[in-house]
């Protein structure tokens, strides 16, 4: 039962364990599946914004000659900064040499109906000023005239358009429409090329080797024959304008977004909103020709980590609510065993007492009779007999009479061998070649230890070494925090055989396990026989 119950108080913890991490791992998808439409939702812009560059584009191709006022009532028409926010307008830029900028701003003034100059002057050979962008307002109005050509960041994308015909996006600048602003934006420009079909006087028909960080790139673009440019159509863009133009109301559901101009730890953040948690999301979005990394965190702690969390500490507190009603079932049992096994332990003791009774007293009339034995041997005539037998008889009964009624407070370990190899018979010689350190037994050790001696001395008198069969070598030491007594007996007239063990070793074996808390072993090799007991000094001393 208590292994079942274990069984499935484990079980219901598992479970509670798969739930939380289900949750969480389906949590995490969630947030990075709607991390993933956020960013497929600004791809979708920019190819948006994209589309709308190459529809004036193939406008601006249809009839470059007079381009400005068709292509204005078709933005205007259009509208792309409501349909699509997020783009500052739509421009125009168109090729020129250096030296001639009056065809860049007689266009400027047919579109604008006002004189506005090509600047800045630059020492690059070529320029490309901006002559139409819109919507028409005061912010577009700073940008009129300047050829973006002379700024190296936006020069390096135009270049890729122009080498490649596809869209290119600028790095991080800062827009001219941002000259008078406080709160000043990062932004960026996305070019598409309209190459000449009949090259004019103004067309561009190769890069020129001398462009400022042109290299070997320049090089490699003239020698395969660039296509002669005749304009850029462009856009600019706020990146913070932008985000938030396409996400809109969203951002209130995203606890943080942060948007990078690039892929890799060199990037530049260009935007950030809220505050980025330890859960974000990385996703990348294309913005013409480069790819930009977003970061999106929701910071849904409850659904994150409280869900899952909740699910654990449930099925927790149920697999611990289980395993404390078993306890508590075991340890009313327990009680009942335990009374039942204290009731069956007093029996044996009385039946175990009832019986070491009867054996010492018949282990008594033996020792009593080889000590007769002993005695006549040793003695010459009747008197001296009667002397020594008297003594040795004297003494046994004054060592039972200590053990039996506590009368000192604890005994010496030695004290009690040599008293009952004295009784045995060894003389002071082989007495004084006893050898152990001084260890005092309290009364419960010291009768375990007396009682087991006399044990050993009984049979030793009947069938062993002190029956004069044999040598006796008795010694103890200490063993860390252990005692360690060890008995000898060699040169036996036969190897001793243990095919069953007698009530005495029993009584013995119990003494030592019980009284002592420690253990013995015997064995029997080669007409000899050796007894080893073990116990802790602090049980005895305690």
């Amino acid at each position: 039962m208590a292994l079942s119950v274990r069984a499935m108080g484990l079980v219901i913890l598992l479970g509670a364990l798969g739930a939380a991490a289900a949750s969480f791992f389906y949590n995490q998808a969630q947030e990075a599946d709607q991390a993933g439409r956020v960013a497929m939702q600004i791809d979708d812009r920019l190819r948006d914004h994209i589309s709308a560059l190459e529809g004036v584009r193939a406008l601006y191709e249809s009839d470059m000659a007079a381009n400005g006022p068709a292509i204005r009532a078709y933005l205007t028409a259009l509208q792309p900064q409501v349909r699509s926010p997020g783009m500052q307008g739509i421009g125009i830029a168109i090729a020129m040499q250096q030296a001639t900028p009056a065809a860049a701003e007689a266009r400027l003034r047919q579109n604008y109906g006002r004189d506005i100059r090509v600047w800045p002057t630059t020492d690059q050979p070529i320029g490309f000023p901006i002559i139409l962008l819109e919507p028409d307002d005061t912010r577009n109005h700073q940008a009129l005239g300047f050829d973006m050509y002379s700024e190296p960041t936006r020069r390096e994308a135009m270049r890729r358009a122009w080498q490649t015909g596809r869209p290119a996006a600028s790095g991080v600048v800062e827009l001219l429409q941002e000259t008078r602003d406080r709160r000043k934006q990062p932004g960026f420009l996305i070019y598409i090329p309209v190459y000449a079909a009949a090259p004019s006087a103004d067309a561009i028909a190769a890069l020129p080797p001398a462009d400022a960080g042109g290299g070997s790139a320049v090089a490699t673009a003239a020698a395969g024959g660039v296509r002669p440019i005749e304009a850029f159509v462009y856009a600019p863009f706020r990146v913070g304008d932008l985000m938030r133009a396409v996400l809109g109301s969203q951002l209130e559901s995203i606890d943080g977004i942060e948007v990078y101009a690039g892929d890799g730890p060199s990037a530049p953040r260009v935007f950030t909103h809220g505050v980025m948690r330890w859960d974000a999301h990385e996703e990348h979005i294309r913005v013409a020709d480069r790819l930009w990394t977003v970061r999106i965190s929701y910071g849904r702690f409850i659904d994150r980590i409280g869900r899952p969390l909740g699910i654990l500490l449930f099925g927790l507190a149920i697999a611990v609510l289980a395993t404390q009603l078993h306890r508590l079932q075991q340890r009313r049992l327990g009680a009942f065993q335990a009374l039942a096994e204290e009731k069956a332990r007093h029996a044996e003791d009385r039946e175990l007492i009832m019986g070491e009774m009867a054996h010492r007293m018949k282990n008594a009339f033996a020792r009593i009779g080889a000590l007769a034995r002993i005695t006549a041997r040793e003695a010459g005539d009747l008197a001296t007999f009667e002397a020594k037998f008297d003594g040795r008889l004297r003494a046994l009964s004054d060592a039972k009479q200590m053990l039996v009624t506590g009368a000192v407070d604890s005994v010496e370990l030695g004290a009690i061998v040599r008293r009952e190899l004295t009784l045995a018979g060894w003389d002071e010689e082989r007495l004084a070649s006893l050898s152990g350190p001084e260890v005092r037994l309290a009364d419960e050790g010291a009768q375990a230890v007396a009682l087991a001696i006399h044990e050993f001395v009984t049979n030793s008198i009947k069938y062993g070494a002190l029956a004069g069969k044999g040598t006796l070598a008795v010694h103890w030491r200490r063993d860390g925090t252990d005692i360690e007594l060890s008995w000898i007996e060699s040169d036996l007239p036969e190897t001793p055989h243990f095919d069953t063990e007698s009530f005495g070793t029993h009584f013995i074996r119990s003494l030592i396990e019980r009284q002592l808390k420690g253990r013995w072993h015997r064995h029997a090799t080669d007409k000899q026989l050796a007894i080893l007991i073990r116990w802790p000094d602090q049980a005895v001393h305690g």
